[in-house]
């Protein structure tokens, strides 16, 4: 993630915005060419120019009726809705008004997912397109009148997330219970979709073998795997192998963990490249935990690059949250092993062979 200069005033831009705060201008962002844009009325109601796309002509995706998108599309497209939103296929129902305030939290992670997913250039198929295997979202709050509750997951591009998983609350009080030291709406998309891109980049890439090779055998029975890991738990051992403990139930889990894990870094890492920050510590001689994001993390196809950037980052993050007494900003340990397979992960995104 990235921050963006207000095109008439120079004011600094989050992601999310929707007008500037200093000029008052309306804002829409513009997946290709990656800019928060200021824009400016066109003839036709609700259309507009964009100051960072010249010579177009767009109008904002149909959710930014409910406050829950601000991304544009041509002004001829025939689409309704944006890159992110068209892969809704069910959302609550936002008449309720705690309905809607959860989905449009939820939609802030979701933008953020798919932010990443663009600026990596991976395949991405709506189900107008792909009926049978193209990514979707269904958004559902449980029903405790008819017994249902909703389990997040995925199921051959079909992503379901509870909505109830929008309420702090609840989202502590689930990490919690399973021990988890990080549980965020941006992780689910994250991890979830990294089943989804399993399937595209690994089954359907030719890169099934090189994959078990790395993660193991995922033809091992899944459900038998999961039930062993709850009843189980972790080997001892596991932080020598693995990002964390639900990566050790079976390795299609061990995929998608690393592939957040993955997705985290490197859009992490763009931001502190965004704001110029630099790590050297005082009191390190070694100049081991020095570091300055001078790449862009998205494009770098080198693990090694990263992770020289990432780990001192990550101890200076964790040591100003510790000193406001809240938790690390990113509690996990990355042995060579995960490494490993973080480079994995890379050489996919960007079709290459590790180390080649």
């Amino acid at each position: 993630m990235r921050l963006f200069p207000c095109q008439n005033c120079s004011q600094v831009l989050h992601f999310e915005n929707t007008s500037c705060v200093k000029c008052g201008a309306v804002l829409g962002y513009l997946p290709e060419p990656n800019a928060l844009s200021a824009l400016e009325p066109a003839g036709d109601e609700g259309e507009f120019t964009a100051r960072a796309a010249p010579g177009g002509v767009w109008r904002f995706c149909d959710n930014a009726r409910e406050d829950a998108c601000n991304w544009l599309l041509p002004g001829d497209s025939e689409e309704r809705f944006c890159l992110a939103c068209r892969h809704n296929r069910t959302i609550p129902d936002i008449s309720d008004p705690l309905n809607k305030a959860r989905w449009q939290k939820i939609e802030v992670a979701k933008h953020r997912a798919f932010y990443s997913f663009i600026r990596l250039r991976l395949p991405l198929t709506d189900r107008t397109r792909d009926p049978e295997g193209g990514l979707a979202f269904d958004f559902l709050a449980d029903a405790p009148e008819a017994g249902q509750q909703v389990m997040t997951g995925h199921d051959n591009g079909l992503i379901t997330l509870a909505l109830v998983e929008a309420d702090d609350a609840e989202r502590a009080a689930r990490r919690a219970a399973m021990g988890e030291p990080y549980r965020t709406l941006l992780g689910h998309f994250r991890h979830e979709s990294g089943h989804y891109f399993w399937d595209r980049l690994v089954r359907d890439g030719g890169r099934l073998e090189e994959c078990r090779a790395v993660f193991g055998d995922d033809g091992q029975d899944y459900g038998a795997a999961l039930q062993r890991h709850y009843d189980q738990g972790p080997p001892a051992d596991w932080q020598g192998n693995f990002v964390s403990t639900y990566a050790t139930a079976h390795p299609w889990e061990d995929f998608a963990e690393t592939w957040a894990h993955y997705l985290h870094i490197v859009d992490t890492l763009e931001m502190a490249r965004a704001l110029g920050m630099e790590v050297s510590p005082r009191a390190d001689r070694t100049g081991e935990l020095s570091a300055e994001v001078a790449f862009d993390p998205y494009r770098s196809t080198d693990i090694a690059t990263v992770m020289e950037a990432w780990v001192p980052l990550t101890v200076a993050v964790n040591s100003l949250n510790r000193s406001m007494g809240i938790a690390d900003l990113y509690p996990f340990v990355l042995s060579p092993a995960v490494v490993r397979k973080l480079g994995f992960i890379q050489s996919l995104t960007h079709g290459t062979v590790p180390g080649g």
